[in-house]
């Protein structure tokens, strides 16, 4: 009993300390975020945090692994909504795409992806992550085709097309390039949806 306890007083440490790292990237940006910045935030020190995480980088990919635990849980209940196919798209990209350009996610996604060449368990959870997406946007299109809501599509294609996009748009909005905002890679996401897989 003990033990139970103990390691569920590790899982709500590590929690908080990947939610306040969360934060602290989206006030300040990730390359504020020290070990030492985050113990200062939590009350702590710099060594607990790495009894937990070994590493920074292992902290950031549990900080995007944890952030992206939370949105696979909205992801399936928007799938399990009783709206149209077009409808439960549209709010899959409202979901994928950052908040704006301090989206503490997409900077995480961003600064991982840059190290995956040469880190291969990095590139493997990554690869974890977005088959996620990938799987549940596949599930998406092929139950509206199915239901003769969306036109017939070679769906893997379209739907590796769209995430494709979704990346690049995040990309330059988590930026800030000019021209680059969420509404209007909203906007451009949604018409390249309706291109790459029209309403039947």
């Amino acid at each position: 009993m003990a033990g139970a306890a103990r390691r569920r007083d590790g899982r709500i440490a590590q929690e908080r300390m990947l939610e306040e790292a969360m934060r602290a990237i989206a006030e300040d940006g990730l390359a504020a975020l020290t070990m030492s910045a985050l113990a200062d935030r939590l009350g702590t020190s710099g060594g607990h945090i790495l009894y937990y995480f070994g590493s920074k980088d292992r902290l950031l990919l549990e900080a995007l692994r944890w952030s992206e635990e939370l949105l696979t849980a909205e992801r399936r209940a928007l799938l399990a909504r009783r709206v149209t196919a077009a409808r439960k798209l549209d709010q899959f990209i409202e979901l994928y795409l950052p908040r704006g350009p301090r989206d503490p996610r997409w900077t995480l996604w961003i600064e991982l992806w840059a190290r995956t060449a040469s880190n291969e368990p990095l590139k493997a959870a990554q690869e974890e992550i977005d088959d996620g997406w990938r799987r549940d946007l596949e599930a998406l299109l092929t139950r509206g085709v199915e239901q003769g809501r969306l036109a017939p599509v070679d769906v893997p294609a379209r739907a590796s097309e769209l995430l494709a996009l979704l990346d690049g748009l995040s990309t330059r909005v988590v930026l800030g390039q000019r021209g680059a905002d969420r509404a209007g890679a909203l906007e451009r996401a949604r018409s390249a949806a309706a291109l790459l897989v029209p309403p039947a």
